[in-house]
């Protein structure tokens, strides 16, 4: 009798945003196998061990502590490896610290045979996917980055606060960098089939105020979080998740994640957050949002950033 095919996950890099992953994968049971390597290998063993004892409270799974030889049957190769932002710094500001690492880390995974999706974490997230997919020599639409996956529930989140909605009824994105640069489409955002540019003036009084407030908490987020408490990581170790399962489930849901704008939006040789359609073969296609002029601009100026960093480290690929 034939031996069933395992879904393996192998998550590179076991910090406060790895971490954080893997106890919410625990929670979820979306594979089989999960693989932990870490350059801090003592950190990865007692991460595994730790985890497998909350799996008594679970589902099945196995877990350890590998090496690069386990990315080989890998379905997924999710990489959160990399120097965290420090208070002050910009994510893209973390560039020159992380492309090397990654470029070592890619090299490793391809080496040894992986033929599987990388799901790109670490930040600047933009950038350092369109360098795994240079680095990969893999097809563009199986490498994935979260994008702003998490910006889009942070606003979603803080919208239907403000309107006491529940957030998973909010139908809203942000697209662009995952940084400074990055977008509300306000003109697609909807509650309930109803604008919500309508429900703001609705409301009456300083709605572009109230508006402009709530784009920038989401925009400064990570700011505000990494001042109280050094690091962001339980957010987007759920939205790593809710990406996770989009593709092996072949959900084909519509996430907002970042990868490579080949003619989409007029953008060309940049990989940026975008709403596209995922499924376990990666990414099916991209979704293309009738923005209005503001927002055409404010993309093509994100896009313009991301494109300029890449000059930056042009020499790595």
């Amino acid at each position: 009798m034939a031996t069933e095919k395992k879904t393996r996950i192998v998550l590179i890099g076991t910090g406060a945003v790895g971490s954080s992953y893997a106890f919410a994968l625990l929670n979820n049971n979306l594979a089989d196998e999960l693989v932990l390597i870490d350059v801090n290998e003592k950190k990865a063993e007692g991460d595994a061990i730790d985890l497998n004892h909350g799996l008594p409270f679970s589902a099945p799974m196995k877990i350890w502590k590998g090496d690069y030889a386990d990315c080989r049957d890998a379905d997924l190769v999710v990489i959160t490896a990399g120097s965290n932002q420090a208070p002050g710094e910009t994510r893209l500001d973390l560039l020159q610290k992380n492309i090397g690492i990654f470029k070592t880390i890619v090299s490793n995974v391809m080496e040894n045979g992986f033929n599987g999706i990388f799901v790109i974490a670490t930040n600047p997230v933009d950038v350092l996917t369109y360098a795994t997919w240079k680095f990969s020599g893999l097809p563009h639409d199986r490498v994935i980055g979260s994008g702003t996956i998490l910006d889009t529930a942070r606003f979603r989140f803080l919208l239907g606060q403000h309107f006491n909605v529940d957030p998973r009824n909010v139908h809203a994105y942000i697209i662009g960098e995952h940084g400074d640069t990055e977008l509300a489409v306000w003109s697609k955002a909807d509650i309930g089939g109803r604008p919500v540019l309508d429900l703001f003036k609705k409301e009456g009084g300083d709605h572009a105020a109230k508006m402009d407030q709530i784009f920038t908490d989401v925009r400064d987020a990570a700011y505000q979080i990494i001042n109280l408490k050094g690091a962001t990581y339980y957010g987007i170790a759920m939205g790593l998740v809710r990406l996770t399962r989009a593709i092996l489930r072949n959900e084909n849901s519509i996430l907002t994640v970042s990868t490579l704008a080949n003619g989409s939006y007029g953008l060309d040789d940049v990989c940026i957050g975008l709403p596209a359609v995922v499924n376990r073969q990666g990414i099916r296609e991209i979704i293309e949002l009738d923005l209005d002029e503001k927002e055409k601009a404010l993309l093509a100026k994100s896009a313009d950033v991301l494109k300029n960093s890449l000059k930056n480290v042009a020499n790595y690929f």
